[in-house]
């Protein structure tokens, strides 16, 4: 047995205890539950599931199994999968890319961007953006772009469902916000750079990987 075989092992042992644990904790008929001990169990389940989808995505991969049938039992696409679970070597070196989030605040900043250049504080968004940036996202560019989605779904009404994701991708952290229109959802995407410049600001479909 392989330690990838171990380790799943050993992993899915543990979720099934703190599962039981977190179940009964709940069912019980004798008193209310102590509802933070709750949250707390149940984030740590959650972490432990995460690490059994991680090992079981591992073991589908090595058994030869495509990111495209690993995606679709998921439901999402094939490039999604393989940023949340793949191994990307980094061609300049020749060494696994660090996919390490160390922006902390990534999330908060970023809905703080969108939620400026949605509601026209742009002299705030741009106090973010790196140079490249900083020269391409004009008024006119803003204004066509947001024009472009409100032809596809309507008008602005919030944020959507769902908490910002927050991933590294290369040398960028990105961070995807949900959001609500009238006719349909989308999303909102921030690209921030090695020195935590944005690098990229779009909306797109909530499909586009």
């Amino acid at each position: 047995m392989d330690g990838s075989s171990a380790s799943l092992i050993s992993s899915s042992a543990l979720l099934a205890k703190q599962s039981s644990a977190l179940a009964q904790a709940v069912s019980s008929p004798l008193s209310p539950p102590p509802y933070l001990d709750l949250v707390r169990d149940a984030r740590r389940t959650h972490e432990l599931a995460e690490q059994v989808l991680k090992l079981c995505v591992q073991q589908s991969r090595d058994a030869g199994h495509t990111w495209q049938e690993i995606g679709d039992l998921l439901g999402v696409t094939r490039q999604a999968a393989f940023q949340r679970f793949g191994k990307p070597i980094d061609p300049r070196t020749g060494e696994p890319m660090d996919k390490t989030v160390r922006m902390a605040d990534a999330a908060e900043r970023a809905v703080k961007i969108v939620t400026d250049v949605l509601e026209g504080r742009m002299d705030e968004a741009r106090a973010s953006f790196d140079a490249q940036v900083l020269a391409a996202f004009t008024d006119k560019v803003r204004g066509d772009a947001l024009a472009t989605v409100a032809g596809m779904v309507g008008a602005f009404e919030g944020f959507g469902e769902g908490e910002p994701f927050v991933r590294r991708i290369g040398d960028h952290t990105v961070v995807d916000i949900p959001l609500r229109y009238e006719a349909g959802e989308m999303k909102a995407r921030v690209a921030f750079d090695a020195e935590e410049k944005v690098a990229g600001l779009f909306i797109l479909t909530p499909q586009t990987p």
